[in-house]
């Protein structure tokens, strides 16, 4: 099939496939266990550099494959002589956590062990699996430099070092360490670099531990990833706790993580979205390392739907089935921007980012719209008429979806007894549209009229002179409601408290 396709007169390139990149079997058995098609673009132009033993920089937003991009690969091209051959590093604990987890699922039919190196556990146990034969150690700045410093272990010569997620590394403060560990590393290695955005520090440090490298950007500039629809709603101060649960309600939603500027904001929101039904949890830098664990094990494992948390803290956090990233606030600047909504939309998923902003705020608005390429849309935020308007919709979908448990027929034994069936499922709904509590006042936000208002203003005063007229300030209005119209939508509760204290289970 392929060649006759290769044959014809047609513009289509032949599709490259995993099997076409010169990979171990064993490897490439790894691949197709884990469910992979065709290799992503940063993983189709990395994969032969790193297996021709180039040093590289990989420019390319989080989502885009880049752990495989280097991991399978650099698997591939071991010796399994007992030492360590793979080193990588990476800013936070988790992302260390899980990045180690996806090198031993594509290295298992290779016997490779690997180890994670953080701190807040022990060093004992970390050197004596390091020394067991690991091939792999995936480690955090300030742990990894703590053992090198003190020389405490043995012959560390890894022929690959990977420098991974290295903009989040400068912004948490660990460009000096990442420097003074290059100075224990053999310089006859392999080394790798990845990085969604490139700021000078970045460059100056790529010139100076790298050697003659390849480099391949799968990005323009810092162009976000298509595959996130990015909306904004405008509000006063005020209405934001009312703004993030009407609007959590309105979407249908697998998991989200809300974006705050600060730990007690996190605290304080987690709280509230708690109190509204939500699975919510928080995640922040003043947390114990078991906490910050026990909660991204929670929303790994569905049992926290909603993650609020900081920037900080949110870095490394690389789960595939985030639907929604919500900005309680806009951040400071647009690499965090591309940060925090880069959380979603990942392996080839639809996303969407939802951000909450006031007048006053329209200037950062602007800043990262150019900065970053982006484009994001005005919606307004639907009121509780609107919500209304979908009720039935998301009633059918609910029951639709519902399991039915083996007690269900000796409930509708008993009563039918007494009710006919006709009755019985008009009671049902009944019951259901209940529950449909629609919190909050039925208009949020800044109406249409007084937006072209306060747009018109900006504009004579120069700070947004593409913001004149209806609809032009972010790209266009959403919805059809000249008022106030989001799309629509309820939340379903399942009824009653759970153990955690919250109420429902929300998706």
């Amino acid at each position: 099939m392929q060649e006759n396709a290769q044959t014809e007169n047609t513009n289509e390139a032949p599709t490259i496939t995993f099997d076409d990149l010169g990979l171990k079997k064993e490897i490439l058995k790894s691949v197709k266990y884990a469910g992979f098609k065709v290799p992503s673009p940063i993983q189709e132009k990395a994969i032969p550099v790193v297996l021709a033993g180039r040093d590289m920089v990989g420019q390319a937003h989080t989502g885009t494959g880049k752990t495989a991009a280097f991991a399978l690969p650099a698997l591939s091209n071991m010796k399994l002589d007992g030492s360590v051959e793979l080193l990588v590093i990476t800013p936070t604990r988790e992302l260390a956590t899980q990045v180690s987890d996806e090198i031993f699922k594509y290295g298992r039919n290779l016997g490779v062990k690997t180890v994670t190196v953080y701190g807040g556990s022990s060093y004992k146990r970390q050197l004596d699996l390091i020394g067991r034969g690991a091939s792999v150690v995936v480690a955090t700045p300030g742990r990894l430099l703590d053992i090198l410093k003190r020389n405490m272990l043995e012959e560390f010569a890894p022929a690959t070092v990977v420098l991974d997620e290295a903009d989040e590394m400068l912004d948490m403060g660990f460009l000096d360490d990442i420097n003074e560990i290059f100075s224990y590393l053999p310089t006859s290695r392999q080394t790798l670099l990845f990085s969604a955005t490139m700021p000078a520090p970045i460059k100056t440090l790529a010139s100076r531990i790298l050697q003659d490298p390849e480099f391949i950007s799968i990005t323009k500039g810092e162009t976000t990833n298509t595959d996130i629809e990015q909306l904004y709603y405008v509000i006063d101060e005020h209405e934001r706790d009312d703004a993030i649960i009407r609007l959590m309600d309105s979407e249908v939603s697998k998991k989200s993580v809300v974006f705050c500027r600060t730990k007690s904001e996190v605290d304080r929101l987690s709280n509230v979205l708690s109190n509204a039904g939500y699975l919510a949890n928080g995640l922040h830098g003043d947390m114990e390392q078991r906490q910050r664990e026990t909660v991204i094990k929670g929303f790994k494992s569905n049992s926290v739907k909603v993650l609020v948390a900081t920037d900080v803290a949110a870095r490394g956090i690389h789960i595939d089935n985030i639907s929604h990233v919500f900005n309680y606030h806009i951040p400071f600047d647009p690499e965090s921007y591309v940060h925090r909504i880069g959380r979603t939309g990942r392996a080839g998923t639809k996303g969407k980012a939802i951000t909450l902003l006031t007048p006053l705020e329209f200037k950062e608005l602007q800043r990262i719209k150019q900065k970053v390429g982006t484009s994001m849309a005005h919606a307004f935020v639907p009121s509780k008429n609107d919500m209304r308007a979908t009720t039935v919709e998301n009633i059918v979908k609910s029951i639709e979806d519902q399991k039915i448990y083996d007690e269900a027929h000796k409930v509708l034994d008993r009563l039918k007894e007494d009710i006919d069936e006709e009755t019985i499922m008009f009671k049902l709904i009944s019951m259901i549209l209940d529950k449909q509590d629609i919190q909050g006042p039925n208009n949020i936000g800044i109406a249409a009229d007084k937006l072209d208002a306060i747009l018109a203003r900006a504009a004579q005063r120069g700070g947004n002179s593409r913001g004149r007229g209806r609809g032009r300030s972010g790209g266009g209005y959403r919805g059809n409601n000249r008022n106030r119209n989001g799309g629509g939508g309820n939340r379903h509760r399942s009824g009653g408290r759970s153990s955690g204290g919250y109420r429902g289970n929300r998706d």
